[in-house]
């Protein structure tokens, strides 16, 4: 995957549900730090979209606690057929720990996402702008998610999206809580390059998704009617 273009991930800790999500994604986010068996669901994984793999890190609101192995399981992700990106998470790669699996990604041309979050407000545009542009350094694309308290923030981070992308670099944003809801189908428009949401409503991975058929509607609705 290159994300030239938008894509729309189904995330899920479940690869069975791999079926119900091809009608409406584009990929499947495999969330590999909620899952029982990550590795060896992995190795007999044989669905019809490709995979990016993340294995959040407590500290980045995951569940994996933040050790080596951590790390070394995304490096043997890498090397599993269908998977074609990884996410890694700003801090891990600015403190050097996850270089080794970035390089790695590299080698065996699977994709970089980077990403970073913040689960409490919308920092400040210089502060989005600074956040984004370093994801966008260290990653094949740059991943922000912030929690919007009024639209206000998400125009914030709208405009920031559409900044970078018009200085040509890959991004991802969206805006979790009810404010920022509708950010998740609008974002595309500026220029986002992934969109998340759960198969099933009831396994939403951060707050304020979408579920997968409405948000996958939602985005071709809105792209069909305005010049992207």
């Amino acid at each position: 995957m290159d994300f030239e273009e938008f894509v729309l991930a189904a995330s899920t800790a479940d690869l069975a549900d791999e079926p119900a999500a091809r009608d409406h994604a584009d990929c499947v986010e495999f969330r590999m730090d909620l899952a029982e068996e990550p590795l060896a669901t992995l190795r007999s994984y044989n669905g019809g979209l490709p995979l990016l793999v993340t294995n959040r890190a407590e500290w980045e609101g995951g569940e994996a606690p933040d050790t080596r192995e951590r790390l070394d399981a995304l490096m043997t992700a890498i090397e599993t057929p269908l998977v074609e990106a990884i996410d890694l998470e700003l801090a891990a790669l600015e403190s050097g720990d996850a270089e080794r699996v970035r390089e790695h990604a590299r080698t065996h041309d699977v994709t970089v996402v980077v990403s970073t979050h913040d689960f409490e407000t919308t920092p400040a545009p210089e502060e989005l702008r600074g956040l984004l542009s370093r994801t966008c350094e260290h990653g094949d694309v740059g991943k922000l998610a912030v929690t919007a308290e009024s639209r206000r923030d998400v125009l914030d981070l709208l405009s920031v999206t559409d900044e970078l992308t018009g200085q040509g670099e890959r991004v991802a944003t969206m805006a979790m809580g009810e404010a920022g809801r509708h950010s998740r189908a609008v974002a595309p428009l500026y220029g986002s390059r992934i969109g998340y949401a759960p198969v099933d409503p009831a396994e939403a991975t951060a707050p304020g998704q979408y579920d997968l058929a409405t948000l996958a509607e939602l985005v071709a609705d809105l792209k069909g009617g305005a010049e992207v």
